[in-house]
């Protein structure tokens, strides 16, 4: 028998079964999708291109296609949204992007490794909505630098309070491009706005193994496997958590294999679910309804948030075309934000929380032939804006649909408040001085290249309407299992356990009681590898 379970392969999964496999116990990890090579896994052009299209026009990944992430990638690390349904209120979309195989939706992350800082751990105590987080950048920060120096991060010391320096960074920061360059010294001449290489990963190189570090198979997973304590079953699609209705203690988890159906069960004193927000959600929510589970807050499944978001693309005069140093990592810059953050410095807004834009210039240009406007530098500004924790926004189970494994699809209720939407109008008045500062010109992606095969399917997309794309757009969906100081206010208490079934940790999104700005992956990762290592000790101390 297995010491402990992981439910989920992904970022989180993977950094789960390396803590516990270093703490010396042994892991089975249960991974609902296939395990696939390195060569499946991202496939090729111009296949990948003809499946994109395939799976598009049969309505197998319809939801998946209104993300421009899903246009570049292989579309076989997305769902079959026929096997994998969930539903959503009439009006209220919801665009839930899954990839159910190893290594989850690490395989399609874009890489992006921002610290949270203490504004946003103690933005509760800021602004007086919901609670704050229980813990502080100071608990998270030695996992932190694990993970920065595990996994090689590139990024630089920038000195600003509102987003902690990568201290475990091995790696210098990543070049920025020419046009880049121009736009950093024009918006700090003309609106004193700090812009930064973001943090995170090269290019990968043949060198480097078939696995970029980005993705669980190519860090933490990899050498979780590489202790020999770590069993990896694929094609485990769980169904619950089972809990000794006597002791509340989890005592394992009931799984159906994917391809046969057959039911199993695996029993282990730990239970570790690291299988992203929203199927977290689904999990202890089937495990109260069949697996006895006990959760008494009342919260559970409310307060779902994603980043809202606000995009653009525009061009520049012409600017020198960057070498290739400057394309040699996937890193582009950040705008971090600088509003609302109780500090002197800061912009004091009509709404709650902050906002960062994500931007790249000269980094995905197309051949001569395909842009429209053959001299510019094409770029684009993408608007991470915090969403606040609200009751209303809420994971359910449905009650009468299910999946192709028999079990209760997620109900997802989720809308935009009066606050992201004057969010969004800051965010967009920003992106149009930001571009007019450095001499640009915002413009419709079909004004500034020729795409005569998937024009009209990125046209009629939601995310490319006016306003804020629709929640779920951004991929990071979080909360509706928050940790908090006491039982009465969160599901989870400071070391990511359930209060009352201490021996079953959540260690994805679902624990986050609020958002931030930033890029949640390595922060999940971070809170990840702090709870395990702090429950297998209680556990070798018979404590838990």
């Amino acid at each position: 028998m297995a010491d402990a379970i992981v439910v989920g392969s992904g970022a989180s999964g993977g950094v789960a079964a390396l803590a516990l496999a270093e703490a010396g116990l042994k892991v089975l990890v249960l991974e609902a999708g296939p395990e696939l090579s390195a060569p499946r896994a991202f496939g090729s052009e111009p296949a990948n291109t003809l499946k994109r299209l395939a799976a598009v026009n049969s309505g197998r990944q319809s939801l998946a296609a209104q993300h421009p992430g899903y246009w570049k990638a292989n579309p076989d690390l997305y769902v079959n949204e026929w096997d994998n349904p969930y539903s959503t209120p009439e009006g209220q979309p919801f665009l839930w992007t899954r990839g159910r195989q190893v290594g989850g939706k690490s395989l399609t992350w874009g890489g992006i490794t921002l610290r949270l800082s203490d504004a946003e751990f103690q933005a509760g105590e800021r602004d007086g909505h919901g609670p704050s987080w229980p813990i502080r950048h100071a608990d998270l920060a030695p996992y932190y630098e694990r993970l920065e120096a595990l996994l090689q991060i590139h990024g630089q010391c920038d000195g600003l309070p509102q987003l902690p320096d990568p201290t475990g960074a091995p790696k210098p920061a990543l070049p920025l491009t020419p046009a880049e360059q121009h736009l950093q010294h024009c918006i700090h001449r003309d609106l004193d706005l700090p812009l930064i290489p973001s943090r995170g990963f090269a290019l990968r190189r043949a060198a480097d193994g078939p696995w970029p570090r980005s993705c669980s198979q190519g860090g933490a997973l990899k050498a979780a496997l590489a202790t020999g304590r770590v069993q990896l079953q694929s094609e485990a699609v769980v169904s619950h958590v089972q809990v000794d209705p006597r002791s509340g203690r989890a005592t394992g988890v009931e799984w159906i294999h994917a391809r046969t159906r057959q039911h199993h069960n695996s029993a282990a004193p730990l239970v570790v679910l690291c299988a992203s927000t929203i199927e977290s959600l689904r999990l202890l929510l089937h495990s109260q309804q069949v697996g006895g589970l006990q959760e008494v807050s009342g919260l559970l499944g409310q307060g779902l948030m994603d980043h809202v978001s606000a995009s653009c693309f525009f061009a520049l005069p012409e600017l020198p075309a960057p070498g290739a140093t400057e394309l040699s990592g996937a890193g582009s810059c950040f705008i971090p934000n600088t509003v609302n953050l109780g500090t002197p410095e800061s912009e004091a807004t009509d709404f709650r929380r902050g906002y960062g834009l994500w931007c790249g210039i000269q980094r995905f240009d197309p051949p001569q032939l395909l842009k429209r406007q053959r001299n510019a530098a094409v770029g684009f500004l993408i608007g991470h804006g915090e969403v606040l924790s609200r009751p209303e926004n809420h994971v359910s189970l449905h009650s009468e649909r299910t999946d192709a494994w028999g079990l209760p699809i997620a109900h997802i209720d989720c809308r935009w408040s009066a606050n992201e939407e004057r969010m969004v109008d800051h965010m967009q008045a920003r992106m149009q001085a930001v571009v007019s500062s450095a001499g640009g010109r915002i413009a419709p992606l079909a004004d500034l290249f020729v795409m005569p095969l998937i024009e009209p399917m990125v046209q009629g997309s939601l995310a490319m309407a006016a306003g804020a794309a629709p929640p779920g757009y951004y991929i990071h969906e979080l909360g509706g299992a928050p940790m908090a100081a006491s039982e009465e206010r969160g599901v989870l208490n400071p070391w990511n356990q359930l209060w009352r079934t201490p021996n079953l940790l959540v260690c994805d999104g679902s624990a986050w009681p609020s958002a931030g700005w930033q890029s949640p992956t390595l922060t999940t990762m971070a809170l990840s590898w702090r709870a395990c290592a702090h429950a297998a000790e209680a556990l070798k101390r018979g404590e838990l």
